[in-house]
């Protein structure tokens, strides 16, 4: 049952949030800012799902500048505990199949977001040259999920060189930021799905990597996040020991 009462609110508040954006972005659609604006608004999300969400780094990006982002990417859940970690101005890159997605899709482009064909490899390298001019003609950064696809419990999968070979062509820094483990963690049956750290790390600086070394960078970033994934991971596990102790704890 709770399941049923948390997706009916969250359907409401999907459907209502791109109703209203299609009327508030009339006056500038596609402009960057928007996705910051209703971002802060799907930011509220984990406390339907019943997260307590950790978010912290936020200080290590306030004065870079256009970058590109990077994140771990797991399931569903990551429109829940990702949004309230971009900064202005950024944009989030997606598959062209997105907007048929019924509202979500049609917020996702109105917004500003930027939606490619990666079926499509001919046209990968044209595609990189036409995100990295947007990034300074436009003054934007690009939030990216390297791995691809959704990890769904198969830990941190290897990652594609394309955002590397954004930020290397833009010559802007790389940032990572992670999200601890969500696979089978959160259930809508249940009322408390515990705690969800996200953590901005230091941006990458790239301007010692040429294109060929795309490869190299990506490989250099895994190793970064695996890793800061394990520690928020412990760190998590901690956390909820300890409450739990105090929640059992005889009065």
């Amino acid at each position: 049952m709770l399941s049923v009462i948390r997706l009916f609110l969250g359907a409401i508040f999907i459907i209502c949030t791109t109703l209203f954006a299609l009327v508030y972005c009339l006056l500038s659609p596609r402009d960057p800012k928007h996705v910051h604006f209703f971002c802060r608004g799907f930011d509220q999300l984990h406390k339907l799902v019943g997260v307590e969400l950790i978010k912290r780094g936020k200080d290590n990006v306030a004065q870079i500048g256009n970058s590109v982002y990077i994140s771990n990417h797991q399931n569903i859940f990551d429109f829940v505990t990702s949004p309230g970690m971009l900064e202005p101005r950024t944009v989030s890159i997606g598959k062209k199949s997105l907007l048929w997605i019924p509202f979500f899709g049609q917020l996702y482009w109105i917004t500003g977001n930027i939606l490619l064909d990666r079926e499509n490899k001919s046209k990968a390298r044209s595609t990189i040259q036409q995100v990295a001019e947007a990034i300074h003609s436009r003054n934007l950064s690009v939030w990216m999920y390297p791995e691809g696809t959704r990890s769904k419990g198969r830990g941190l999968l290897p990652f594609k060189t394309g955002a590397f070979r954004m930020a290397i062509e833009a010559g802007v820094p790389i940032v990572p930021m992670c999200v601890s483990s969500t696979h089978n963690k959160i259930s809508l049956n249940r009322r408390d799905n515990g705690i969800v750290i996200t953590e901005m790390l230091e941006p990458i600086d790239v301007s010692q990597y040429e294109m060929k070394d795309a490869r190299k960078l990506a490989d250099h970033c895994h190793q970064i996040m695996e890793k800061k994934i394990a520690e928020l991971d412990a760190e998590v596990a901690r956390l909820e020991l300890a409450r739990e102790q105090v929640e059992v704890k005889p009065s």
